[in-house]
């Protein structure tokens, strides 16, 4: 008897398969990051026979090489954040002084060791990964994927010889990959995959880009001690963020010493003697070792054949899909990047889980995309949950009031640091009393805001937020002890624009 999904509570078989079909797999999976991984082992636990294919593991990608673990853990969240890490010691060192420890000598950064510590993790989690499918009872296979049919993969393995394999679903979770400008030189720069792996810590440094990537790598490289410049097109760094917290990153980046390059974009990359030659649009010309293009991603879609399947995907190249991640094929599913949806990899692991109780264990599920929290993690970081300013105001036809409190943390009235890093704000629903947006940029906001989204997420007031007991001394306990309405925005009011 064929397995049955629910779709809004109805039993449904898949359109085109005749009931009492065999298959080899009853889900093949093309691409084992933290979607597919997910997904593999959720389905698995379901009941489902699963099967997984993803590309060689190597630190850098390409369109043949991955490995298993995906972007996050290879090239992207983990080792991005180990050299936040690494970075921040510079700063702690200098605030140390300050606090009573005699630091005589000249302290050194080895950045060989670093890399070499980043590279033994990232290879310690594919390990990991791999055996979270073994333990899973997931069939994995190393090679590229393709669909060859609504219900036929086919793997070519690392010797060339190809595979095919039939499933009853089959669910794409390929990602995304960085991608490179087209100007002259563009072979000169290099992606994020690249940069998480340079032989070499750049001296000098010239990042293109005003999004999370360009923000994360500007300030780890400062704080590693290289001389950065960031060029970026718009007004301000971060759009889609709320203006104002994106103004405070931008504060704290060049309080830090990066040197800001607002409404500018790259022409040329020449290669002299002395380094890259970097030519902007405004005839300036700037000298680099490394020039780090944080200009986008693609969804990975290209060579799966989806076109003589008839998968639909957008002009971008993104797989579309319904609210439940199926494509226009109907046994053919997609989640992660490779659907453009919201590029986050928790978000990933909520679609696969979906994904997974909707396709093999009869519970319809949507993922829900209200209240994620995110950060950025700049040295030091922003995180925000809910509705921005400007979302808000868009969004919402009453009042508006907001709540905002900016001040020097207690760690810096010893340390010295003349840097108001601790800024938070509050949206809220002057109607309703509700909470639509938290931001925080400061030394641990992510951890706070992690806390503040589960009281989004329940629907929080502001007065439950006031009648909250605070921790003393935290800096968390501003976002319990803001009384003052810092302005008011009417419902008339039209957004500011996000520059």
């Amino acid at each position: 008897m064929a397995r049955k999904m629910l779709i809004d509570g109805e039993a449904e078989s898949v359109p085109g398969v005749e009931q009492g079909t065999n298959f080899d797999f009853d889900l093949f999976i093309i691409g084992a990051g933290s979607g597919g991984v997910r997904a593999a082992r959720f389905s698995s636990n379901y009941g489902a026979k699963v099967g997984i294919c993803e590309l060689p593991f190597n630190p850098i990608s390409s369109e043949t090489i991955g490995g298993v673990g995906g972007t996050c853990v290879i090239r992207g969240c983990v080792p991005k954040k180990i050299l936040v890490y690494g970075a921040s010691y510079g700063g702690e060192l200098e605030d140390a002084r300050n606090y009573g420890w005699e630091l005589n000598e000249k302290v050194d950064f080895n950045w060989k060791k670093l890399l070499q510590k980043k590279t033994d993790e990232i290879n310690r989690l594919n390990g990991i990964y791999k055996r979270l499918l073994s333990n899973a009872g997931v069939k994995l296979f190393e090679g590229e994927g393709k669909i060859v049919g609504p219900n036929e993969v086919e793997v070519t393995q690392l010797d060339g010889t190809k595979l095919s394999y039939t499933a009853k679903h089959i669910l794409i979770a390929t990602g995304s990959r960085a991608q490179r400008p087209n100007i002259p030189g563009q072979e000169l720069g290099i992606t994020s995959d690249e940069a998480l792996s340079l032989e070499d810590l750049p001296k000098r440094a010239v990042v293109l880009g005003g999004g999370y990537i360009a923000v994360e790598f500007a300030s780890i490289w400062r704080g590693m001690g290289s001389e950065v410049d960031l060029v970026f097109r718009k007004e301000l760094l971060l759009r889609g963020f709320d203006d104002e917290m994106r103004a405070v990153v931008a504060r704290n980046l060049e309080g830090r010493g990066i040197n800001l390059h607002p409404r500018t974009n790259l022409t040329q990359l020449i290669k002299t003697e002395n380094g890259i030659k970097v030519i902007t649009d405004h005839g300036e010309e700037l000298i680099a070792d490394v020039v780090l293009f944080a200009t986008g991603r693609a969804p990975n879609s290209k060579r799966l054949n989806l076109e003589a399947v008839g998968v639909e995907v957008d002009k971008a190249g993104a797989i579309k899909v319904d609210e439940y991640s199926r494509t226009s094929i109907p046994s053919i599913w997609a989640v992660g990047d490779v659907t453009n949806r919201m590029n986050l990899t928790p978000v990933a692991l909520m679609e696969a889980s979906c994904f997974a109780k909707t396709v093999f264990n009869g519970q319809a599920s949507k993922p829900d995309y209200s209240n994620i929290a995110c950060a950025v993690f700049s040295i030091p970081p922003l995180s925000v949950v809910g509705l921005s300013e400007e979302q808000a105001i868009e969004q919402t036809k009453g009042d508006l009031l907001i709540f905002t409190s900016t001040f020097n943390p207690m760690k810096n009235t010893i340390s010295g640091r003349q840097e108001k890093t601790e800024v938070m704000k509050l949206i809220v629903d002057a109607e309703t009393d509700k909470v639509l947006g938290a931001s925080m940029c400061g030394p641990d906001a992510p951890e706070i805001i992690q806390g503040i989204a589960i009281a989004l997420k329940c629907g929080a007031t502001k007065e439950q937020f006031d009648s909250t007991v605070g921790i003393h001394p935290s800096a968390a306990e501003e976002f319990v002890t803001m009384r003052t309405v810092t302005r008011r925005v009417t419902g008339s009011g039209k957004p500011k624009t996000n520059l």
